[in-house]
């Protein structure tokens, strides 16, 4: 199961008591008080991680706490600090304060690592509360409570390039014509539910990363069907790729099809169908696709963009991993706010 969102509470450990204790040796009268410090509680880290593909893990267990740390004893020995817990997540996820809405880190790279929760710091013993007036105290100080935090974990999709199209439109026959990556394809809306990232492999040995996601529909910027679960993965993805069905199976022409996935696009993050982007006028092995592409042309005459026809379901893709290799590849320096 795909889970790109989850809501999990995390308890740093709490810091050790320090103690109270006084030096006992014959022979050394008034030894003087020996009480060691409590020991720091661990921290809770979260870690981006390539091995990691889905928040899965975390839907089903929503609670992590770390150790506390260990009490001073007396002959002057110190509490250790606990040791950290480290949850690994997917590369992509934001890390949101779910009480105050603060995000706290945006783990885009492998290796990124967030202090989620800070260990309690641990109690001071006896000596340290000793003074010239006082060479025999009997204070102590407890351990400090290690922080608490409600988390919202959020996985959006990293990927070279995110196909971008209506349910049927052959997103997923595409991405498997492509990559060997085997999405689920059937003839009926929302096969996809999730998104599934595929790596095509380039004769120059380079590759580049597609992502299939889920099918939009009008309204989806304010959550409408797949809603938001389909566009906070096309967020990070440096060129768009509009998959449209030439063939008007669905009843819908190709540039209606175009115009509506740009505006659901905008509304949800102003500028994000500006990205680079390619038309992949797919179908055209079927009826009336040859007199689409030629109207969808027209309508595109005064835009610079490339309109490549394929029939992704025979395998037919007329250079289009040339293409968007190409594409990918004078993008990929730009950077894009996320």
């Amino acid at each position: 199961m795909f889970v790109d969102r989850a809501e999990i509470s995390v308890k740093a450990g709490d810091g050790g008591n320090g103690c109270c204790s006084f030096h006992h040796e014959k022979y050394v009268p008034r030894g003087g008080p020996d009480g060691g410090d409590g020991g720091g509680g661990g921290h809770v880290i979260i870690e981006a991680s390539l091995g990691e593909q889905s928040l899965e893990p975390y839907s089903y267990n929503r609670h992590y706490q770390a150790p506390n740390g260990p009490g001073g004893r007396g002959s002057d020995m110190h509490g250790r600090k606990a040791d950290d817990i480290v949850l690994k997540v997917p590369v992509g996820t934001v890390i949101t304060d779910a009480e105050t809405g603060e995000q706290l880190a945006d783990l885009d790279a492998s290796g990124a690592r967030v202090t989620a929760a800070i260990g309690g710091r641990g109690g001071r013993g006896n000596p340290r509360f000793a003074t010239q007036t006082n060479r025999a105290p009997r204070e102590w100080e407890p351990g400090f409570p290690g922080e608490r935090r409600l988390l919202t974990l959020e996985l959006k999709t990293m990927a070279d390039a995110g196909l971008v199209g209506y349910p049927n439109a052959g997103k997923s026959t595409l991405l498997r014509a492509i990559s060997a990556a085997r999405p689920k394809v059937a003839p009926y809306p929302f096969t996809t539910l999730h998104p599934v990232v595929g790596v095509v492999e380039m004769p120059d040995f380079s590759r580049l990363t597609v992502a299939d996601i889920p099918g939009l529909i009008d309204g989806a910027h304010d959550n409408v069907g797949l809603g938001h679960s389909f566009l906070r993965h096309i967020e990070r993805t440096h060129v768009l790729v509009f998959v449209l069905d030439m063939a008007g199976v669905d009843g819908r022409t190709p540039w209606e099809d175009l115009r509506h996935l740009r505006e659901e696009l905008d509304l949800y993050m102003p500028g994000l169908s500006k990205r680079p982007a390619i038309i992949v006028a797919n179908k055209m092995d079927l009826p009336e696709a040859e007199e689409n592409l030629e109207l969808l042309k027209s309508e595109l005459v005064s835009e610079v963009i490339d309109v490549i026809p394929v029939a992704a379901a025979a395998g037919e893709l007329d250079g289009f991993k040339e293409k968007l290799a190409e594409l990918v590849k004078k993008t990929k320096t730009v950077h894009f706010d996320f």
